[in-house]
């Protein structure tokens, strides 16, 4: 093979991102992120590489998520030692993200282990915050636009992807022996005209684009988002219940505090506590106000103050002592703790404490991958596991439709559009199995582009680019 693609992770699922591109003797790994949701897929972090891992010349990563950076650790573990690039906010983000992952992981280990609920002897980390420090001394940043040339063939350039601060889809320029080809690797791509984050770029002119489908399937609500969280947050507040909203720490955390800073200063939710309990969400939230004026964020965001972000009744809760404190707080109170499907990390502790009361309220403010309690919650379930107990779902339980970061179905084809000439083919990762179907007619009705589902581990050939063949 001369140019392939092998989906070593995202194929048939949405997390677990890991694309190996090969052109002739170069290899490029892009994103290497961790899998999530039910038990089959997390017990594939386990497993070693399915690829040499000091084989790829470079490692490219999208944006921090950890579904396209968390495994990144355990690849250095294996044996990786070549450079890594992305854009110098994704790097501040990642290096928050990835120590952060270690940390929970041992400290989940540890309780596992104290509390003997767990199923291995004994329970371990994936990998440790010393293998992280490991992993970031091999970044490289490149700004947007500026070319990476890796090895002899590839010359790749990040572009504003609009998901999240720094985040980019990746444009890789391939010269094999047998030709040239372009290829486009859409990472997660973000919104238009949505509030925090800048929109897409256009999507240069490629022949291979392989593009997420996390939405493929629908279009997000057209109801506005502050009157969705207007509507569910006030009789809550009403009858003194605490407000739980499990959120990812990375821009969703941001972009509803931005949101409730809005309702509070126009009066459409009165002035309650508001609690971070997340170390992370403010470390990250001081990146996103280093980078305010960034292209990635949308230049209406207020730049008047430090805390343009955040409500000024805000406190943030770093330490392990200061998270247990809320556990005496009654409410009307709002708690914004990570993670976003509630698959680990502090927020269950309070999921367990909150769930059970009917006048508290449960906040689901992103996607929620199949097998988290997140989906649990979503689809109605009435029990949830949390640390090896079943806990009784009382309280109310509101999904907040519109605040993903990810493009709905038609987003995705406006981005496409953007580029008068069609991909030869579309790749269709970072989907379940009828979200990417869906697409796929969808590409060929609507762009009579050719939509392929890959599996996972499959490595496809595209030596058809070179002869004029159809995918």
């Amino acid at each position: 093979m001369t140019l392939s693609i092998a989906f070593h992770g995202a194929a048939g699922t949405v997390t677990g991102s890991r694309n190996l591109v090969t052109a002739d003797d170069t290899r490029v790994l892009i994103d290497c992120g961790m899998f999530q949701g039910v038990r089959e897929l997390r017990e594939l972090n386990w497993l070693p590489a399915p690829f040499p891992p000091n084989s790829p010349d470079a490692v490219l990563l999208t944006h921090a998520h950890v579904d396209h950076t968390g495994w990144l650790p355990r690849l250095v573990k294996e044996g990786y030692r070549g450079p890594v690039y992305t854009t110098p906010a994704t790097a501040e983000m990642t290096r928050i993200l990835l120590l952060d992952s270690a940390k929970l992981q041992q400290e989940d280990a540890e309780y596992a282990n104290r509390k003997g609920f767990s199923r291995h002897r004994p329970a371990l980390p994936l990998y440790t915050e010393k293998d992280v420090e490991r992993t970031l001394g091999l970044f490289h940043t490149v700004e947007y636009g500026d070319p990476v040339h890796i090895g002899k063939n590839v010359t790749a350039r990040f572009r504003n992807a609009g998901h999240i601060l720094g985040s980019a889809f990746i444009e890789l320029e391939c010269t094999t022996r047998e030709g040239k080809a372009t290829l486009v690797f859409s990472g997660d791509l973000g919104r238009y005209n949505a509030p925090l984050h800048s929109d897409p770029d256009p999507l240069p002119e490629c022949d291979i684009l392989v593009m997420e489908s996390t939405y493929g399937d629908r279009s997000h609500s057209d109801e506005p988002i502050a009157d969705q969280i207007a509507e569910a947050f006030g009789p809550a507040i009403e009858r003194g219940g605490v407000i739980l909203i499990p959120s990812f720490a990375v821009a969703r955390a941001q972009l509803v505090a931005l949101i409730l800073r809005d309702l509070i200063h126009d009066k459409r939710l009165p002035e309650i506590p508001i609690h971070v309990d997340s170390p992370m969400a403010s470390d990250v939230t001081a990146i996103y106000n280093r980078y305010i004026r960034s292209e990635s964020l949308d230049q209406g965001i207020p730049h008047t103050t430090a805390h343009s972000l955040f409500p000024s009744n805000v406190r943030f809760h770093r330490t392990v002592k200061e998270s247990m404190q809320l556990n005496d707080m009654a409410g009307p109170r709002i708690i914004i703790s990570a993670s976003g499907m509630l698959a680990g990390g502090r927020v269950l502790h309070h999921l367990k404490r909150l769930a059970p009361d009917p006048k508290n309220l449960i906040v689901l403010v992103g996607y929620q991958a199949v097998g988290t309690r997140g989906r649990d919650l979503a689809d109605g379930k009435r029990t949830v596991r949390i640390h090896g107990q079943d806990v009784r779902v009382q309280a109310q339980v509101e999904d907040i439709h519109g605040l993903s970061a990810h493009a709905d179905r038609d987003e995705l084809f406006r981005w496409i559009e953007t580029q008068p000439k069609r991909p030869r083919a579309v790749y269709l990762t970072h989907g379940e199995g009828d979200q990417r179907e869906a697409l796929r007619a969808a590409l060929y009705e609507r762009l009579e582009v050719v939509g392929l589902l890959p599996e996972m581990n499959q490595e496809h050939d595209l030596h058809w680019l070179f002869k004029g063949e159809p995918a």
